[in-house]
C-alpha cells in the first residue's frame, strides 16, 4: 500500500506556470468530491455567485434575464457548467470554459447543449470581440498569479459595451482563519500580506495555489485591464441558508463579508 502524505500548507511566492499546473491537477483530482458535496446546492442549471447563495435570477448582475436572449456569453472557470445551463435556459448562447478536464467531464455527465472548452483563462482561445458578456463565479481569478492578464484577455474577447462580472473570496477573509466556527472570527494574519497560499507535496511542488489581492488591488486590476467598475456587491448571508461550505457559515456570514462580486464594463 502506498502511503499518501498530506500536502504542506505554506505561504510562498509562485509564478503563473506553477499556479496553472497546480490548479489543473487539484481540480482534476477533486472534481468528483466537489460535485458530490456541492452539486445539490449548485443545482444542474442554477447560476449561484457564491456560498451565500446569491442567485443571478434575483441579482441580475449580468442584466435583466429577459435581455439575455441571443447574447453570446463566456463563462470562465465553469466547472460543471451549471451557470451556463441557466444562461442557455434564458435564451443566451453560452460557452463554458474550464482548465480542468475532469470538471468538464461532469458537465458532460449532467448534459445539455452548452459548448465546452478546456483552456487556460490567461490565454483564451477565441477571436477578438466574440462575446457580449463574460462571467466567472469563483473561477480562475483567485487562482492565477497575474489576474490582469486574465482580465485583459476577457476584455479582448468582449465586444464594445460588454459586461464582465466575476466573484471571488472577499479579500478581508484572508486576515482570518478559514474556519466556519468561532475560531474563524479572530484576525490571525495581515490583510496586506499578498504572499500566495500554497499547498505543496514532499518535493516542494505546488498542488494547490490561491493568490491574495486586497480590495484595492482588485479594483486597480480591473482598471489596469481597461474596464470600468460599475458595482461592487458584497452579498449578505440570507436567513434561509444554514449550510457550511469550508470557511463560509451563517455565523461568519452574519458578521463579515465572504464574497466580493465585481461588475465591470468594457468601454
Amino acid at each position: 500500500m502506498i502511503e499518501e502524505h498530506e500536502p504542506e500548507a505554506v505561504r510562498r511566492t509562485t509564478g503563473g506556470a506553477e499556479s496553472s499546473r497546480a490548479s489543473r491537477g487539484w481540480w482534476d483530482r477533486n472534481a468528483d468530491e466537489y460535485q458530490t458535496e456541492h452539486g445539490a446546492f449548485l443545482g444542474d442549471d442554477r447560476f449561484v455567485w457564491g456560498p451565500e447563495g446569491l442567485d443571478e435570477a434575483e441579482a441580475a448582475l449580468l442584466g435583466p434575464a429577459s435581455g439575455l436572449k441571443g447574447l453570446d456569453v463566456l463563462e470562465i472557470g465553469a466547472g460543471a457548467a451549471q451557470c451556463s445551463r441557466w444562461l442557455a435556459a434564458q435564451g443566451a448562447r453560452p460557452v463554458a470554459l474550464d482548465l480542468s478536464h475532469r470538471q468538464l467531464q461532469h458537465a458532460l455527465r449532467i448534459g445539455g447543449d452548452v459548448p465546452l472548452v478546456e483552456a487556460d483563462a490567461s490565454a483564451l482561445p477565441f477571436a477578438d470581440g466574440s462575446f457580449d458578456l463574460a462571467c466567472s463565479a469563483y473561477g480562475a481569478v483567485p487562482f492565477v498569479a497575474d489576474p490582469v492578464q486574465v482580465m485583459r484577455e476577457v476584455r479582448r474577447v468582449l465586444r464594445p459595451g460588454g459586461r464582465w462580472v466575476f466573484s471571488v473570496t472577499h479579500p478581508v477573509r484572508w486576515a482570518f482563519p478559514d474556519e466556519p466556527g468561532p475560531e474563524g472570527l479572530s484576525v490571525a494574519a495581515s490583510y496586506f500580506d499578498r504572499t500566495p497560499y500554497v499547498e505543496q507535496d514532499e518535493q516542494g511542488r505546488a498542488v494547490y495555489v490561491e493568490h491574495h489581492r486586497t480590495l484595492g488591488d482588485r479594483v486597480r486590476d480591473v482598471v489596469a485591464a481597461g474596464f470600468r467598475l460599475t458595482d461592487l456587491v458584497e452579498p449578505e448571508w440570507p436567513a434561509w441558508n444554514q449550510q457550511e461550505w469550508g470557511g463560509w457559515s451563517p455565523l461568519r456570514g452574519n458578521l463579515i463579508p465572504g464574497t466580493a462580486i465585481f461588475v465591470c464594463e468594457r468601454d
